[in-house]
């Protein structure tokens, strides 16, 4: 009988992370978080302990390793038309926008995209399918030469005018996605009903989407709205909709302003555009990619710790989580530390407005904190350009930590980024 993962228990979280600041002065606490030491010797069983962000995960086959590159070289490849790219999408490589610190990590550039739509008085949400919604792709591959597309050139996507809903939609890293994959369902439910056994007022819910593989409801563990089950979806799903190329998953091409006709007739590669092959590829670096690296929490970082969990920052970015049962060495019965129980929060008026699934508009998954410290922009639409900023807009469940951080003295408000600047 396989033992499910699971997740450090709430109460045990708070307690370990209130320990780990016991035994340092508060006459130690600086006004500037300073040097904050280097990443640990490597050790396969600790999926953080590697050399450098972008690594793969400690403990990994010579074949997983060859695997992994081969996937990295394909997510950092650029496409062209010919190649299926288009006719409408956002970029030309997953590595284009997924460079910072390293290939599979967030935007270098804070690269924002849009997602709308239209909130009718009601609440009801309609995204606009109609017209090409709910995501604007901001690029087309110009004019076309097939014959009966004379004079067709895609471009950039217009947000129709019916549209009274908008959200910026900040690149994600990808860093840690294969242990993430790996911790089962029970695991996360579980966490829901610690969760609102010990703290009510700031309890998730488990997001339950369609794996597109099986059929079956499985947690939404991945995007801004946990809005996607596995990797393989979140693959093939950005694969179409950020390079518009057609997969296994995701057959069907992106309709250029809603015009499916148009799109179909002036597509210059036949569908699909990638037999699996890309596809499996991705698959593969993103559930070998480690976590980013994370540094000593001591000094004024453990004092941090210390802070994040007594306002309740540690309520909803859970420490610690472990994998379950993996035949995969590197992915079996992990211990690794996200910052995120990846659950749906009501964010208030920090929600961005838009419905996804059985997602509502206020809800938002919980964004994980490890590799805070490599990120240029903070919070789904990248409005946070500091650590600070992200903290002090957090509404709806999250306000009261936001009120409790704002009513710190500034040497505790800075060991609490200190140690954020840890991860």
């Amino acid at each position: 009988m396989s033992i499910p993962g699971t997740f450090l228990p709430l109460s045990a979280s708070l307690a370990l992370m209130l320990t780990s600041a016991c035994g340092t002065e508060m006459s130690d606490v600086e006004s500037d978080p300073g040097e904050l030491g280097s990443a640990s010797a490597t050790n396969d069983d600790d999926p953080q302990s590697i050399a450098a962000a972008g690594d793969a995960l400690p403990g990994l086959t010579p074949e997983q390793l060859t695997a992994f590159e081969v996937g990295r070289e394909d997510f950092a490849e650029v496409e062209e038309p010919d190649e299926g790219l288009g006719p409408v999408f956002n970029n030309t490589g997953c590595g284009v926008c997924h460079d910072a610190p390293a290939t599979g990590g967030a935007s270098s550039t804070a690269l924002v995209e849009i997602r709308y739509g239209f909130t009718g008085p009601d609440g009801s949400f309609d995204p606009l399918s109609q017209f090409g919604g709910s995501l604007q792709q901001l690029s087309g591959i110009g004019p076309v030469e097939i014959p009966g597309c004379e004079g067709v050139s895609f471009a950039q996507e217009t947000i129709p005018a019916e549209a009274n809903t908008t959200a910026g939609r900040l690149t994600q890293p990808l860093f840690g996605l294969g242990l993430i994959d790996n911790v089962p369902d029970v695991a996360f439910q579980a966490l829901a009903a610690a969760e609102a056994e010990l703290t009510p007022e700031t309890a998730g819910r488990v997001s339950l989407v369609t794996n597109l593989a099986t059929g079956q409801q499985d947690v939404g563990r991945f995007g801004w709205k946990a809005q996607v089950a596995s990797i393989a979806d979140f693959s093939g799903d950005a694969y179409l909709n950020e390079m518009g190329i057609t997969n296994p998953v995701f057959p069907t091409e992106s309709c250029f302003n809603g015009d499916c006709e148009l799109t179909a007739r002036c597509d210059p590669a036949p569908d699909p555009e990638d037999d699996g092959t890309a596809l499996n590829n991705f698959t593969t670096f993103m559930t070998f990619l480690a976590p980013a690296p994370a540094l000593p929490v001591e000094g004024q970082a453990a004092i941090g710790a210390g802070v994040f969990a007594g306002i309740g920052c540690a309520n909803c970015h859970t420490p610690a989580l472990v994998t379950g049962s993996n035949a995969i060495a590197a992915l079996d019965h992990k211990t690794f530390s996200p910052y995120s129980d990846f659950l749906l929060h009501d964010m208030g008026s920090l929600g961005d407005g838009i419905v996804q699934g059985g997602t509502g508009a206020r809800e938002m998954r919980t964004s994980p904190l490890w590799g805070a410290r490599f990120r240029v922009a903070y919070l789904h639409d990248g409005r946070a350009t500091t650590v600070s900023q992200a903290i002090l807009a957090h509404a709806g469940q999250g306000q009261s930590a936001a009120d409790q951080f704002a009513g710190l003295p500034s040497a505790l408000q800075n060991a609490l980024l200190a140690f954020v600047g840890t991860l």
